[in-house]
């Protein structure tokens, strides 16, 4: 991780340098990590470390805010310590620190030899010591890599702590590339909102708005031009990176969606498989307003800059649409839609208009 972590965060226009050494002192080995790329502002190395933490947006350098939380987490469960020392736009040299542990080759102390490889194995003192370590971790499971068979004082322990033990062929790394999105999503922190979320154009979109205001109307008409549904009435909301909020519907609401009037409908009895999503990343929300009289409530006409939403630390962009007789929903939703991907391209109307108009007002213009 650490050495991806230094070819990716490499300006450019920079040849990227990485060197590795390595020194004793005492009862510890210390390794260290040099790189010459962007570097880290000293006050976010603590920050680096925390899970799903980040400090570039996802188009910028992708990732998951995972790796050097896992780095951290295997480096103190030896006993050892991860950290790092640099300046903003100098590189960075990430230290890590074990104890030194007295080894012994199996076939000189008569210890079993596992699959092809001759294992290297720590003293009894050594050994007892981190496994009281395991022990007070309080471990979900334990997973032995490679092929190796699990050694017999490690399946006693995991017996005592009546903890699950696996074996696997997959080497560590590889079986560390697989857990590692499938652990972001089942430990992600979750809440659930009060909408009707669906796939529109290939861009998750979440209706919210008063009851009776006409979401599911607006969702039902969404569905009849090929967009998907993915959840009605309650969505549960999943932090799976972080800059990424992943919707789901609960199992007990899965293919329904509920229209005044008509009562539940099955949108996969009635639209087909083709009609339903299972999850999908949220990128924009729609907040349809009701006017509380005869007035329409205010809308800014040119914002600068589109509004947001925060939802468990994530911005996602949100437009609000005024409801009234004669507007196609639908299209101005599409639209919406459009108009976002276009923002996440960099191309910005509003912006490009004002523009023009300055440029038009303070010069001679045609």
């Amino acid at each position: 991780n650490l050495m991806e972590n230094a070819l990716k965060y490499c300006p450019p226009d920079r040849r990227p340098e990485i060197s590795i050494a390595a020194r004793v002192e005492g009862t510890y080995h210390h390794v260290v990590f040099r790189d010459n790329g962007i570097g880290i502002a000293p006050e976010y190395s603590e920050k680096i470390f925390g899970i799903f933490q980040r400090l570039h947006p996802p188009d910028q350098y992708s990732g998951t805010g995972i790796g050097l939380a896992a780095c951290k987490k295997i480096v103190e469960n030896h006993g050892g310590r991860i950290w790092v020392d640099s300046t903003s736009g100098q590189g960075a040299a990430f230290w890590v620190s074990f104890p030194a542990v007295a080894t012994a080759v199996a076939a000189a102390d008569g210890e079993a030899e596992h699959g092809p490889h001759r294992c290297r194995v720590p003293a009894p003192a050594a050994r007892e010591q981190t496994l009281q370590q395991i022990k007070a971790s309080e471990l979900a499971c334990m997973i032995v890599a490679d092929g190796e068979r699990a050694p017999d004082y490690l399946a006693a322990l995991a017996d005592s702590m009546k903890t699950a033990l696996f074996a696997t062929p997959f080497e560590t790394m590889e079986l560390m590339w697989i857990l590692r999105p499938y652990l972001a999503r089942a430990l992600a922190v979750s809440t659930t909102m009060h909408g009707v979320f669906l796939d529109v154009l290939g861009m998750g979109v979440m209706l919210t708005g008063d009851s009776g205001v006409g979401k599911s109307e607006l969702a039902l008409e969404l569905i009849s031009r090929g967009s998907g549904l993915i959840a009605d009435d309650v969505i549960e909301l999943y932090r799976i990176a972080p800059e990424m909020i992943e919707g789901r519907c609960p199992a007990l609401l899965r293919d329904f969606l509920e229209v005044r009037g008509l009562g539940v409908l099955n949108i996969r009895a009635i639209f087909g498989e083709s009609a339903l999503r299972p999850r999908k990343s949220l990128k924009l929300i729609v907040h349809l307003e009701k006017p509380a009289g005869s007035e329409a409530p205010p809308v800014e006409r040119l914002p600068l800059k589109p509004g947001v939403q925060d939802i468990m630390g994530v911005h996602i962009t949100k437009v609000t649409i005024p409801v009234a007789a004669g507007r196609n929903l639908a299209v101005l939703v599409e639209a919406a839609v459009r108009n976002r991907v276009l923002q996440l391209r960099g191309i910005d109307s509003t912006t490009d208009f004002i523009e023009r108009q300055s440029q038009h007002m303070g010069g001679d213009g045609d």
